[in-house]
């Protein structure tokens, strides 16, 4: 579900750095007229983000480091999709490399950026994240379409039956699978089928980098 238009974003700060965290703060206020974002707190490592997680209200973004003490991004970003897999998450990171980026992908983060960003940068990516979408930084979205292209997912698309591009332009979008069944007026476990016979022919690993490859063929436009 998208955040309502309206409605503060809470944000959350997860950086070992504090001199980092306030810039980060900074960066979000610079240019936020109409008042959009509030962050309603910052953590030092995954660890200390789950301590406060327990004390505060539950933020709809989480600004999240890769490189942590105690907890790091990684394992931070597999707790939070178990326990809260509703907050979206905004990696932030010097790691620009092959392997952390598609790690990230993977665990389903909406969005990757490098330390080395603008007021713009910011701000594109948590409006894109707050309506629902995805904002990758140009090496970050390098390294996904270059292992889409590395794939034989291309040829194997054109494949697909009609349903099951309609589901998958559908999962695309922040409905869940039941209501995605009663859109498309069929049963749930057709709609499990889909998926299942998605995930095994293209190699998905999670919702998000199926929805990723509609994106690369241009079945569905954020």
């Amino acid at each position: 579900m998208n955040i309502h238009p309206f409605s503060p974003i809470k944000i959350a700060i997860v950086d070992d750095h504090n001199l980092f965290r306030k810039g980060l703060i900074k960066l979000i206020n610079l240019g936020d007229t109409h008042r959009r974002y509030s962050v309603l707190f910052e953590a030092e490592s995954g660890l200390d983000l789950k301590e406060k997680l327990n004390k505060r209200t539950i933020p709809d973004i989480m600004l999240m480091d890769i490189d942590m003490p105690d907890m790091d991004g990684y394992e931070t970003v597999s707790w939070l999709r178990q326990f809260h897999p509703g907050i979206r998450i905004l990696v932030i990171s010097m790691f620009e490399n092959e392997e952390a980026i598609l790690r990230m992908l993977q665990l389903g983060v909406r969005g990757y950026l490098s330390k080395d960003i603008e007021v713009e940068d910011i701000h594109h990516a948590l409006e894109a994240i707050s309506s629902g979408g995805y904002y990758y930084s140009e090496r970050a979205t390098e390294v996904r379409d270059q292992r889409l292209n590395n794939s034989s997912a291309g040829q194997q698309a054109q494949n697909m039956s009609e349903r099951e591009r309609e589901f998958l332009k559908l999962a695309c979008t922040d409905m869940t699978y039941v209501q995605i069944a009663d859109v498309m007026n069929v049963s749930v476990k057709t709609i499990d089928g889909y998926r299942e016979e998605l995930f095994k022919r293209f190699g998905f690993k999670n919702r998000v980098t199926m929805a990723m490859y509609a994106v690369k063929i241009g079945l569905y436009t954020p």
